[in-house]
């Protein structure tokens, strides 16, 4: 009895390795039909869970509220920002042709929602040189093992009048008059998803 539970457990660590093997290779390379299933797969499975918390005090990732630069539609993609300055920097694990991004850099702007804050910000591609230095060495060795050689940088925009970071709207996303900035979130779409 004991040697199937064994066998069981070794078979799920070696599935689990391999799993964990074929992700970095997938990023490293940046396989196309790799990395379209990786997307899915977080879009599927990790997206939802994510989005609950995203953007709130403490939380792992933030929120980026965006319109599809084709259909209009209202999008949040959950994103990890690590501070920088005034601004944010992104890690661009699946490089920057991503649909949030062209969504971002086709309207010039898009809100951030990160640890319990709402910003106005504009997107800037920034070189592995002037974003590493800014990343822990932690942060650094997974960009290394992962191939990251992609970095965005949300630069907030400048305040608008009344002391608020989005036009008209307070720090929790809502206008003057109690109505949520952030669209629905029946338009949302995963990192690289469609718009």
């Amino acid at each position: 009895m004991w040697v199937w539970i064994l066998w069981v457990v070794v078979g799920l660590l070696v599935v689990a390795l391999s799993g964990f093997l074929a992700l970095v290779l997938v990023m490293r390379t940046k396989n196309r039909r790799g990395l379209l299933i990786v997307r899915r797969l977080g879009r599927r499975f990790g997206r939802p869970i994510e989005l609950r918390t995203a953007g709130e005090p403490g939380a792992s990732a933030a929120v980026i509220r965006h319109v599809g630069r084709r259909s209009g539609a209202s999008y949040a993609t959950p994103i990890g920002v690590y501070p920088l300055d005034d601004d944010f920097l992104v890690y661009l694990p699946y490089g920057p042709d991503v649909d949030w991004l062209r969504n971002i850099r086709a309207a010039g702007s898009a809100e951030l929602r990160a640890e319990g804050q709402t910003y106005l910000v504009t997107p800037r591609i920034v070189e592995p040189s002037e974003a590493l230095p800014h990343l822990s060495a932690r942060d650094r060795g997974v960009a290394r093992l992962f191939g990251v050689t992609d970095f965005l940088v949300l630069r907030r925009a400048p305040a608008s009048s009344g002391g608020t970071d989005v036009g008209g709207a307070d720090a929790g996303g809502m206008d003057a008059a109690g109505s949520d900035l952030g669209g629905t979130d029946s338009g949302t779409t995963a990192p690289g998803g469609t718009a």
